[in-house]
């Protein structure tokens, strides 16, 4: 794939003049607020950023929770890494509203949400389980997907694991073995997503065939190996597809990356 050095860092730099530091991956229990992302909707895209944020921050203070923008500590604790692994298989197919909801219910059934006490209560309480994880959709399958991550993760032993062993676990594909590494343990991994290839599809730097390796190395190969960077395109794309990707017609009103569309 030919290298566009300058543009897939205008475009994130345009996304991070537009909507600021995302500090991605969201971690249920942290409720810090110092910082807010920005809010922007395709109704105000001509109004001040900054009185955006200002006007929206109480609407949305329920988001904020869990967001660190500018703070890559995190995850600090082996209970937060494995938050965020928990968190990898749960937003599978679904978003992460609905992701919340099923942490939110796990925390209650188990009192820890380490990798020890999701094995006890699926192991001794299934029906209670699944009913939790209902919200995330595909409970049975995401039930034993977790079984099998929350293994593996014991089995580490505070080792982190290669892309290739995370790839053998039944559940683990590309994009969120690439998240487990990127987020729970800032490896400079790129994660490719749906959002990801619409936004890039309809810029004319991907191709709908090109497969997940192909997409991953346009990025990897243009940037700098630096996962605060690699974290931080990651929740702007996010950020940006939820505002113009989310319906079709996708990019319809998107203004915000119109000058970086190849003719």
């Amino acid at each position: 794939m030919k290298k566009r050095i300058n543009t897939i860092k205008q475009i994130y730099d345009k996304l991070l003049e537009t909507y600021s530091y995302q500090g991605w991956w969201p971690l249920f229990n942290l409720k810090e607020k110092n910082m807010v992302k920005s809010y922007l909707n395709e109704n105000n895209l001509e109004d001040n950023i900054e009185n955006n944020i200002e006007n929206k921050k109480n609407e949305n203070e329920k988001i904020i929770n869990g967001y660190h923008p500018k703070d890559y500590s995190y995850p600090k604790t082996e209970i937060e890494q494995f938050e965020i692994i928990l968190g990898t298989i749960l937003t599978q197919n679904t978003n992460w509203t609905s992701v919340e909801k099923s942490i939110n219910n796990l925390n209650k059934l188990t009192g820890k949400t380490n990798a020890e006490n999701i094995l006890k209560i699926a192991k001794n309480k299934e029906n209670d389980f699944k009913e939790a994880i209902k919200s995330s959709r595909y409970a049975n399958q995401k039930y034993n997907y977790i079984i099998n991550i929350s293994n593996f993760y014991i089995n580490l032993n505070g080792r982190t694991p290669k892309r290739s062993e995370l790839l053998e676990v039944k559940g683990v594909g590309n994009e969120t073995a690439d998240s487990i590494l990127l987020y729970g343990y800032k490896k400079g991994e790129f994660v490719v997503d749906a959002y990801t290839r619409r936004i890039f599809e309809f810029l004319g730097h991907i191709n709908k065939k090109d497969s997940y390796a192909k997409v991953k190395e346009l990025f990897e190969s243009n940037l700098k190996n630096n996962y605060k960077v690699f974290q931080e395109y990651h929740g702007l794309i996010v950020e940006h597809g939820k505002n113009y990707y989310s319906k079709k017609p996708y990019a319809s009103k998107d203004r915000v990356l119109n000058e970086f569309k190849l003719k």
